[in-house]
């Protein structure tokens, strides 16, 4: 069978019926078209654990691929070919004959506590052009450092996911089509009143929270990246938005949150994923250190 058609075949099924992310839709073609290209292939018939087991060798002796990168595209084309056996196309899965590195475990990155203060007051008091981008970019950083969100799910929140009444936000279909529910800090539900008052001065009726200072739509994912860019200049501060997530993890379990909580803060399907952040935060691990029986000795 003729492998463009195939592949959107594939696509559609991934986006229609399994409910895969549109990101995850585009990492998917990304590296089928690449493996296409790179072996020659127009038709499903010349798939070979041959031409597969080059394209990784390509990717690790030539173009340096990470270990993340290499299990990426070998998750990827897992799947795809897992559905064409699926659908009768071919009979057995080649990239099970290819060899996975072992990815190295290194603890996450994460700013101290006094950095993401300092952090959320450069933003404040950054030389914005008016009040509405103070107050929103002000709100969208202590959105990261006090919840922890991912960059997709604080640029899809809705005016509607944030209740400050009830001092709630609401995740719809995160990472893993999820939904949770975020309890909300006294210190957020203000900084987010002061920035709802002046998107209601700048008569901003998207449905997004976070809406553009030109365009009655969401803020996109350029201008956060813009956002960022100028506050890492400006703060000297090393960090990135998924730094931030990671921030907020250690600070909550230096101060006594527990693991399953976190996890369901978090919003991660495996509590082995959360785990990684009890070994990057020390002062954690000191504190159930003195619970030990025998230190009053």
């Amino acid at each position: 069978m003729e492998m463009r058609a195939l592949c959107q075949q594939f696509y559609d099924y991934s986006l229609s019926i399994r409910g895969y992310s549109k990101d995850t839709i585009k990492r998917y073609k990304f590296t089928l078209d690449f493996y296409c290209k790179f072996a020659n292939i127009t038709n499903i018939n010349q798939v070979s654990v041959e031409n597969v087991r080059a394209l990784f060798f390509n990717g690790r002796s030539e173009r340096n691929w990470s270990v993340h990168t290499f299990l990426v595209y070998h998750r990827s084309l897992c799947v795809f070919f897992r559905w064409c056996i699926g659908q009768g196309l071919i009979t057995k899965n080649p990239i099970n004959e290819i060899e996975k590195p072992k990815l190295e475990k290194r603890l996450p990155s994460k700013l101290t506590k006094q950095d993401a203060f300092r952090l959320l007051e450069i933003v404040y008091n950054y030389p914005w052009q008016n009040k509405f981008l103070r107050y929103r970019n002000h709100a969208m950083f202590a959105t990261f450092v006090f919840c922890g969100l991912r960059k997709n799910e604080l640029l899809k929140l809705k005016y509607t996911d944030v209740d400050i009444d009830n001092l709630t936000i609401f995740i719809k279909q995160g990472k893993g089509s999820k939904d949770r529910i975020l309890p909300m800090s006294p210190t957020l539900a203000i900084i987010l009143t002061k920035y709802l008052e002046e998107r209601m001065k700048h008569q901003k009726t998207c449905p997004e929270f976070f809406a553009s200072l030109h365009r009655n739509t969401g803020l996109t994912y350029g201008g956060l990246r813009d956002i960022a860019v100028m506050i890492r200049k400006s703060s000297k501060i090393n960090f990135t938005i998924h730094k931030l997530r990671h921030s907020f993890a250690c600070m909550l379990l230096q101060n006594g949150c527990d693991i399953y909580s976190l996890s369901r803060l978090m919003g991660h399907s495996d509590i082995s994923t959360t785990a990684i952040y009890l070994s990057a935060s020390a002062d954690h691990l000191r504190l159930q250190m003195a619970k030990h029986p025998l230190n009053d000795i």
